[in-house]
This record gives C-alpha cells, sequence and structure tokens, in this order.
C-alpha cells in the first residue's frame, strides 16, 4: 500500500493501522515525492506496480494556506490526486482519496448526504471539489472519502485538543457559534479504509463522519472542557465565550456555515453506525490527556535525574 501523506494527523495512524494489519507501506516524504511538482505522484506509484492499493491523505487542508497559495493549492488538491488516479489506472492500483466536507454548498442547514450539492467558497473547498471531479474523471472507480473536523491524533492536535490545552493553560476560552458540522476520529478514517479497500465494487463518494445533529464549534468546545473535568484534568469548568463567525477577523478565507454530512449511508455499507459525535470528542480528549500525562511524567523524571 502505497500512503500519500503518511506524516499527516490521518495518514500516521492510517500507517499504524495498515501495519498492524499486515500490509507493507510505501509511505513516500515530500524529498521523494513532492506533489507541487506535477507529474512525480504518478511517476511514484509507475516505479511501484507491486502495490495493489493507493491511499491519498496529503492536501493542502488549511483555508487561510490555500487562500493565498491558490496555485500550490491547486497542485496539491486537485492535480496532485488526479495524476495517483491515473497513474492507478495504468497499474491495477485500488485508489481512495480524502476529500472534506469544505467542498459542499453550506447554505443550507442540517446534514447533507453524498447527492448533496457542490458549492465550495473558498480556494481550499474548490481545490479539493477540482480534485474529486480529476480522480473520478481518471478512475471512475476510485473511491472518496468526504471527512470533517478531524481530531483524535494526540500528537497532532486538532481543535477539541487544543481547546483542552488552552484550558488546562488558563487562557480565556472561546468559540464560534455559528459554524456547524460533524467531527471525525483518525482511527475511524483509517478503519474504514481499511475495512473498504478491498471493496473494489464500492466507488464515488461516501459521507466518512461521527454521526448525530450538527455541532458548532461553540458545542465542542463546551464538549471538550467537560470531558476534561469529568476525568479529572479540569477542577472546574471554565467559562467559554461564544463567537459569530462573521466577527472572526482572525480568518483570511471564508468558511462554510452549514456542511455537516450525513454518513448513514457509509453506516448501513459496513453494517454498524458510527460513533456519536460525543463519543469522538471524548476520546480524543481521553487519548490527548493520557499522552500529555504520559510527556509529563516522563520530563518530570528527567528533571529529577
Amino acid at each position: 500500500m502505497i500512503i500519500f501523506g503518511a506524516g499527516g494527523r490521518v495518514g500516521s495512524v492510517l500507517s499504524v493501522f495498515a501495519k498492524e494489519e499486515g500490509w507493507k507501506i510505501l509511505a513516500p516524504t515530500r524529498a521523494e515525492c513532492n506533489l507541487l511538482h506535477p507529474g512525480e505522484a504518478a511517476n511514484y506509484i509507475l516505479e511501484h506496480p507491486e502495490a495493489n492499493a493507493v491511499v491519498n491523505c496529503a492536501a493542502i487542508a488549511s483555508p487561510d494556506v490555500c487562500e493565498t497559495n491558490a496555485l500550490d493549492a491547486h497542485l496539491v488538491n486537485a492535480v496532485g490526486p488526479g495524476e495517483m488516479a491515473l497513474a492507478c489506472r495504468h497499474t491495477g492500483a485500488r485508489f481512495l482519496h480524502l476529500s472534506t466536507d469544505y467542498v459542499l454548498d453550506s447554505r443550507r442547514a442540517g446534514l447533507k448526504d453524498e447527492t448533496a450539492r457542490c458549492r465550495p467558497c473558498n480556494i481550499y473547498g474548490m481545490s479539493k471539489h477540482e480534485g474529486e471531479l480529476q480522480v473520478i474523471e481518471a478512475l471512475p472507480e476510485s473511491l472518496i472519502l468526504r471527512v470533517s473536523w478531524v481530531c483524535g491524533n494526540p500528537h497532532r492536535p486538532a481543535f477539541p485538543e487544543s481547546i483542552v490545552a488552552r484550558a488546562l493553560r488558563g487562557e480565556a476560552l472561546s468559540a464560534i457559534a455559528d459554524k456547524f458540522s460533524l467531527p471525525t476520529h483518525v482511527r475511524d478514517i483509517a478503519s474504514v479504509i481499511l475495512a473498504l479497500i478491498d471493496k473494489p465494487e464500492l466507488q464515488g463518494v461516501l459521507h466518512l463522519c461521527s454521526r448525530g445533529e450538527p455541532m458548532s464549534w461553540f458545542d465542542i468546545a463546551l464538549m471538550a472542557v467537560h470531558c476534561a473535568h469529568d476525568l479529572g484534568s479540569l477542577h472546574i469548568i471554565p467559562p467559554i465565550t461564544p463567537q459569530h463567525l462573521s466577527d472572526a477577523s482572525f480568518f483570511y478565507a471564508q468558511r462554510p456555515v452549514h456542511s455537516a454530512l450525513d454518513s448513514s449511508r457509509l453506516g448501513q455499507i459496513l453494517g454498524y453506525q458510527m460513533p456519536t459525535a460525543e463519543d469522538t470528542i471524548r476520546h480524543a480528549v481521553g487519548d490527548y490527556l493520557q499522552v500529555l500525562s504520559i510527556a509529563r511524567r516522563f520530563a518530570s523524571e528527567n528533571d529529577g535525574q
């Protein structure tokens, strides 16, 4: 299996899970395959025809970075995946590509299934949508998994872990209360990829996230600090100030408002439901606090030597 982006939040966890299941992993570094250089992704796959599966976890995922580096976003998020799919067409490898809820039309509230209209509002979403189109055009048998608000890798903290970290430092907390989606745990992404990689009959787009009603960042922040309190890491539950997306001047790129994915179709395919958003946040916070505790204990032991 070739994993592009194996050093990232999702790819690093997928690599561990895949190795545990007996997969031999090829994980090209940026020096070995730079997606900013057209042709390198395809060449890497063609140079390794023995790989019977290719998973693309690589992306420029920061909307603000994409907004100020549109060409780079196009190359990494659109051209690269299209090249990978075309190369897999030649080698016969199964191709799975990760996309995002940011490709959707976010003007309407509620959960959105795979038939929902795409109408991205920023360059990040546009480049990821173009990537989806290029992948399907090059290799219709590809499987595209749209994920949202990825968390759960304690070594690469996302929003739930970061809000807990700020609370532990005693910082003032605030979170946007009028932007809605659902979190996705990295372990669920890795598990689903490995469950579907040998099912070539599954192709097109699937939504992969926790289940439940759409949540705001404010909702997730509240849930995260309550989890940390329940686990004994926070003695009191700190106040969190709700913010409006329109007042978030620290964002350079526009953010979608309503982009919550409906993952019920995936649940039907797997034969079990995805975890609830509450479970996703609780596991992400718990894992983060455990790693943080180990790191502090290690530092304390070293200080005593």
